[in-house]
């Protein structure tokens, strides 16, 4: 009886333990099942162009993703909204056309601020690669040996074939102190190296100058700091146009104006927009009018449907005649490229170096909340004579290489310097 009394109780302990089981395992199936990242959805309607497009296709796809994919712990909502948002932008194949997560905004934002932390490189695409457009003066990466023009293959052995402008800055900031590594092919070269650079914090003048007296010897053109009778040259170096270009633009100009009107020796001035990546239009327009009189053009947005606008000078400058050379190279994009080109295109200057990047779009900066950026393409630009140098760069009235043998000897500034004490 007691054997009897005690089957019992452990048969009924076994059902009770295979109903757990049953239990526990349908329960797991129905929650997997019903699994969904969460999201939320708002309300708002389609913009009227889309309200003939049919989403259903892609919520299937996120359904299935959330039903059927076997990692549930892989399904971050926010990324895959993100990613979708992307890929939508990334239809459009134009790389300056953007979405920007948080982390990626930031680090934009801080660039056009002046202070960052990373390698000190701007980067660009062409057909498809990611390149160098510029090493920053003195930064790491300049320092390692990068150079405008230089095609990026590998972040940290990581092949970056397919990925955003965006993705490729982000993998390479970091910290302070910490190292990445490039695999690049220069632009002249034929193999690939590898360089290890130490991140460090970047700090973006982005306007710098002086007057320097200048005599010829040997066939050259060198500084003499003690030359008392020698023909003299005002230089300013502008690295970016950012959030405090016209204000760093002011206080400098304020300082060499009065030593340009005044000191005979002072044979004209050079702009050198060489490894500048751009910024601000408004700044172009701002720093343009130094030069030119009021009324005269600077630049012309061709919104396509919507017309074309032209950009004029607003504001009174002050160096209105002081002869001018302006530098430029491979390095030199966007901003810098209106700059120059209304320069040249109004006779207001001489060009002198190499042909410039080649960038010849407007992009639209908005903050969509939460930190999440967005850059939108609103308008190609052109030149005052109406010519879009979109790919093909702006060509100088010069054209002059540095001399990759000597890194010391500057051939553009000598040239520059040349033609304006002869």
């Amino acid at each position: 009886m007691k054997n009897n009394t005690a089957f019992r109780i452990v048969l009924i302990i076994l059902i009770s333990a295979l109903f757990g089981y049953y239990i526990g395992v349908n329960k797991v199936a129905v929650d997997w099942k019903n699994y969904k990242p969460k999201i939320s959805i708002s309300s708002k309607e389609p913009p009227s162009v889309l309200t003939n497009i049919d989403f259903s296709l892609f919520w299937t796809v996120w359904d299935k993703l959330s039903l059927d994919y076997y990692d549930k712990s892989k399904l971050d909502s926010q990324k895959m909204l993100n990613g979708a948002i992307s890929g939508m932008i990334q239809s459009l194949g134009d790389p300056y056309t953007v979405y920007l997560p948080k982390v990626q905004n930031n680090n934009f934002k801080e660039g056009l601020a002046g202070q960052f932390s990373g390698i000190g490189a701007e980067l660009g695409m062409k057909d498809k690669d990611i390149i160098v457009i510029a090493p920053l003066n003195g930064s790491p990466a300049e320092k390692a040996g990068i150079k405008p023009g230089d095609t990026i293959l590998k972040v940290d052995k990581e092949t970056i074939a397919g990925w955003s402008l965006q993705q490729a800055v982000s993998k390479i900031r970091g910290e302070k102190g910490t190292p990445v590594t490039l695999t690049l092919v220069h632009k002249d070269a034929t193999s690939p190296s590898e360089i290890t650079i130490v991140r460090d914090i970047i700090t973006i003048k982005s306007v710098d100058g002086w007057i320097k007296p200048w005599k010829i010897e040997n066939g050259r053109w060198k500084i003499d700091e003690e030359c008392k009778n020698c023909a003299e040259v005002a230089y300013i170096q502008l690295s970016q146009f950012g959030d405090a270009t016209n204000q760093d633009w002011t206080n400098l100009i304020n300082k060499l104006n009065l030593r340009i009107q005044q000191n005979k020796n002072v044979k004209g001035l050079v702009l050198d927009l060489r490894n500048n990546p751009g910024g601000y239009l408004t700044d172009a327009v701002f720093i343009a009018s130094e030069f030119l009189k009021q009324g005269q053009p600077v630049v012309i947005e061709d919104r396509g449907e919507k017309g074309q606008k032209t950009l004029s000078v607003s504001r009174k400058g002050t160096l209105y005649d002081t002869p001018l050379v302006v530098l430029m190279n491979k390095g030199s994009a966007s901003a810098s490229e209106i700059v120059a080109a209304a320069l040249k295109d109004n006779k207001r200057a001489i060009l002198i170096g190499e042909v410039s990047f080649g960038k010849g779009t407007i992009q639209q900066a908005e903050d969509l909340g939460d930190g999440v950026g967005l850059h939108v393409t609103i308008a190609k630009w052109l030149t005052p004579k109406g010519i879009w140098i979109n790919g093909e760069g702006l060509k100088p009235d010069i054209q002059i290489a540095l001399d990759p043998k000597d890194p010391t000897k500057d051939t553009q500034l000598e040239k520059a310097v040349e033609e304006l004490i002869k």
